[in-house]
């Protein structure tokens, strides 16, 4: 079992790493770190649910969370909670937070229900992915906080696809 959670810890390291080096250089590196955290979060939880023979349901999960911050943003556009501290509209919920707390608390119930630390690292940049995206004026606390709630629970919920029942892990075990 430690075999397989430093391999899964150097294959998250690997990830992020290599989802830093594909984005694009930005003037704010916060704000380049939240959008790393966007894409390389789910994608470290993706390895993991493949690693561990269950990627139908975090599949499933994943489309169901986004399907849901996207709908939210198209049916609450031009309401004032949708509206952008720019401005714009569809801001409601924050898709950057949806998808880093979707990947932290997947990783940090199902991949590092074991590694109390490793899945505090996990949450700790899903939380700055938040923050970042408040850093950079595009979205208001509440929009983040509502975003982080959404990824929370899709990333810690597991339907039971592929295997013998439903649960709900958050992981942290102390």
């Amino acid at each position: 079992m430690a075999r397989v959670a430093k391999v899964n810890g150097m294959k998250l390291a690997a990830m992020l790493s290599a989802a830093t080096l594909a984005l694009p250089v930005s003037a704010d590196p916060f704000e380049s770190f939240g959008t790393t955290m966007k894409y390389g979060l789910p994608l470290a939880a993706a390895v993991c649910a493949v690693d561990q023979d269950r990627v139908e349901d975090f599949v499933v999960r994943g489309a169901l969370q986004a399907a849901l911050v996207l709908g939210m943003k198209r049916y609450f556009d031009g309401q004032p909670i949708s509206r952008r501290p720019s401005g714009e509209g569809e801001g409601f919920p924050s898709g950057h937070t949806a998808a880093a707390f979707f990947g932290a608390s997947d990783l940090a119930g199902k991949c590092f229900d074991d590694q109390p630390e490793a899945g505090a690292l996990a949450y700790g940049a899903a939380g700055l992915t938040g923050w970042s995206r408040v850093h950079a004026g595009e979205h208001t606390a509440q929009q983040v906080w509502t975003g982080a709630l959404i990824g929370f629970s899709f990333g810690a919920a597991n339907f039971g696809i592929g295997t013998e029942g439903a649960s709900f892990s958050v992981g942290m075990k102390f």
